[in-house]
């Protein structure tokens, strides 16, 4: 892998916020979309599928003064058809303009790019009536004067989502907060579904309901007598005792598998007391952990108690 020029040094043009512009491309089903979902994680203005003469259209843009764009990720592929033929001559312009730029191929075996397409069914965008092994060798030669003008090469065949994910904000992101895991702590009520986003889902309708309080049922998990109700002879306190030790494990092996964002649904019985409470909760413990971006969402507070 070769590696390109510093992002943090700004352009010549002064007055533009832009200090770093990625452009990803190479072969069809080699992970380009894994690669803009890991900038856009990282913060970056990203665009899917932008021909050439529109990649240079935006630049213009961000490099007037007043744009507010200072990182921006583009990927340009063959599925821009007779407009990506361009792609070449436009990177050669950005490097005449003096436009601080990367370029990011990914590229895989043809063994592991059939493997790919066969996994996922798919059509290759150079061979939609043909063989996915045709439209593979002709991408490869449409693509052999953009990869001379590479800054990263990299090769995906042997790499998972979540380690290419990895390489690329370990070694293509220096301003990466490392390790850093967005969480979003959910609360919702059985009786309305289960939660369909959750990574990990927590049943706690065996803690005391204070639904059947009559003075309680119109409040909220956010109300302190309601934590105190459900906390009553300790209950709340000792499922504490066990869930923290296991989320203070579990966090950092998602993060470790390179996991961008995490949910982890709380849910009782209506989602309005103790599901509320315990997101709250987990939410303000771990907002003050180095590492992590939290976040609530309370799906079901708002349903009539």
């Amino acid at each position: 892998m070769t590696t390109g020029s510093d992002p943090e040094v700004s352009t010549p043009r002064g007055s533009s916020a832009l200090t770093d512009l990625v452009v990803i491309t190479g072969f069809s089903g080699a992970g380009k979309s894994t690669a803009m979902a890991a900038f856009e994680d990282e913060g970056y203005f990203c665009v899917d599928n932008l021909p050439p003469e529109m990649i240079r259209s935006l630049v213009d843009l961000f490099m007037h003064e007043g744009s507010k764009v200072a990182r921006a990720a583009v990927v340009s592929d063959a599925r821009g058809g007779s407009y990506f033929e361009g792609l070449a001559e436009m990177l050669e312009d950005l490097r005449s303009s003096g436009v601080r730029h990367r370029v990011l191929f990914l590229e895989a075996s043809e063994a592991a790019l059939l493997t790919r397409y066969k996994e996922t069914r798919r059509r290759h965008p150079l061979a939609p009536e043909g063989s996915v092994a045709d439209g593979i060798r002709r991408e490869r030669e449409l693509l052999a004067p953009v990869r001379e003008r590479a800054d990263v090469v990299i090769n995906t065949g042997q790499l998972t989502a979540a380690m290419l994910r990895r390489k690329l904000t370990d070694e293509l992101v220096p301003s990466k907060t490392p390790g850093r895991l967005a969480i979003t702590f959910q609360s919702f009520g059985f009786k309305y579904g289960s939660s369909r986003d959750a990574d990990v889902l927590f049943d706690v309708r065996f803690l005391p309901n204070p639904h059947y309080e009559p003075d309680l049922r119109p409040l909220t998990g956010a109300d302190a007598r309601v934590v105190a109700y459900i906390n009553r002879d300790g209950a709340l306190d000792a499922f504490y005792e066990h869930l923290h030790p296991m989320l203070d494990y579990l966090l950092p092996q998602y993060v470790s598998e390179g996991k961008a964002h995490l949910v982890v649904a709380i849910g009782c019985t209506g989602g309005r007391h103790r599901s509320v409470a315990i997101a709250l909760h987990l939410a303000e413990r771990y907002a003050g952990q180095p590492g992590y971006v939290v976040d609530v969402l309370h799906r079901d507070v708002g349903e009539p108690a």
